[in-house]
């Protein structure tokens, strides 16, 4: 019976982190990232940058909309979603 209960705490951690895994494929590349993978430097990668954080926002608001958020929460929902999108 114990086994059983270790088995089914272990297959529970597993589907977890599968599911987050194909969350996190799912995202797109933030714009950090894609200007790595482009090897932008100088005012290309600020052009880059800007045009890309445009966009985020945009998509990010979208979203907010979407899902019919207002005040804080909506606030709170872009800021992180441009955050994540920007990149750390």
């Amino acid at each position: 019976m114990r086994t059983i209960k270790v088995l089914a705490i272990a297959s529970a951690f597993v589907v977890a982190a599968t599911a987050a895994g194909a969350q996190q494929a799912a995202q797109p590349a933030s714009c950090k990232m894609q200007a790595g993978d482009k090897k932008l430097a100088g005012a290309a990668l600020s052009s880059f940058m800007k045009k890309c954080e445009g966009d985020a926002a945009a998509a990010c608001t979208k979203q907010a909309d979407d899902k019919k958020l207002a005040g804080a929460a909506r606030t709170s929902f872009t800021k992180k979603c441009v955050g994540d999108a920007k990149g750390a």
